[in-house]
């Protein structure tokens, strides 16, 4: 059995794309709804039966700490206050003493330096990464599923979660080549990053979940940079494909690219609808808007 007790978050990034909004507070600090993307992501993380989370972080990215961390004063006035259904919530949501941990990416040099830069905090053992801009809304979770997979393949199982798009947007993705069926999940012949239309082996595409082997950090240390002057990912992962398998699991559920500001509102009105104490009234919100003229 395949156990995944680390994961990965990688939470450097900028934020370019949500500006002014990101300008004071991280991107991944916004709000699904009334729970930070991060936390979702976490969320799914936990419900795997991850132990130990780790955050590579960046500048004015200490409010992700705070976030995961005790806060007195508030949990006193709740308390005192009688507001025990939210003082349950942020003792639910807390992590463990000792269980997270955050490393700084002092320079933007892309996905495979953020991965990197947690190498002594993982260890040799595999771990998971989870993008935080993308959320997979379904019941099990898209980790939890992926890790099934791996435990069915057997040990040094490098495990990519991917997805389908239309033919016409692969160019826009890092695509992956289907080879040979393995329980749920299949042999990844290659991997192309925005290839052509006409020269993509699939319309499978990257989603923002994986599981890795450790001998990646020794891959990402050696690793030059490749496209945007960054140290890329999948760079990486190719080189370590010629050592060990690489499996996709085309998982259940939907995914937003919470990154996009389209991705980021569907994703709120998504975990809305799901939400028993505020999805009628919301629907009913909803309703009125597209009625307008």
């Amino acid at each position: 059995m395949t156990r995944i007790r680390k994961a990965i978050f990688p939470v450097a990034g900028l934020g370019t794309r949500f500006l002014p909004a990101t300008k004071a507070m991280p991107k991944e600090m916004l709000p699904v709804v009334d729970r930070p993307l991060i936390q979702h992501v976490v969320d799914e993380a936990r419900q795997a039966g991850i132990e130990h989370f780790i955050f590579v972080t960046g500048r004015n990215k200490s409010v992700i700490e705070d976030h995961f961390d005790r806060q007195f004063e508030l949990e006193m006035t709740l308390s005192e206050r009688g507001k025990t259904r939210e003082l349950q919530a942020l003792s639910e949501d807390l992590p463990g003493a000792g269980t997270t941990s955050f490393t700084r990416q002092q320079s933007p040099l892309g996905l495979g330096h953020a991965v990197w830069c947690a190498r002594d905090l993982v260890g040799n053992e595999p771990f998971a990464l989870l993008l935080p801009d993308v959320l997979v809304q379904h019941p099990q979770g898209c980790l939890a599923q992926m890790i099934d997979a791996a435990n069915a393949i057997g040990d040094h199982a490098n495990i990519i979660a991917v997805e389908e798009v239309p033919h016409e947007r692969v160019s826009s993705y890092g695509v992956v080549g289907v080879g040979e069926s393995k329980g749920k999940a299949f042999a990844i012949t290659e991997m192309v990053e925005k290839p052509k239309r006409e020269a993509a082996p699939s319309n499978l595409i990257i989603t923002g979940r994986y599981i890795l082997q450790p001998e990646i950090f020794d891959i990402l240390a050696r690793q030059e940079r490749g496209a945007g002057g960054e140290i890329q990912l999948t760079d990486a992962m190719l080189q370590l494909m010629s050592r060990q398998p690489f499996y996709g699991l085309k998982f259940e559920g939907r995914s937003f690219d919470c990154g996009s500001k389209i991705g980021f509102l569907a994703a709120n009105v998504a975990y809305a609808l799901e939400r028993g104490d505020i999805a009628g009234e919301f629907r009913a919100e909803i309703s009125k808007l597209i009625g307008q003229p």
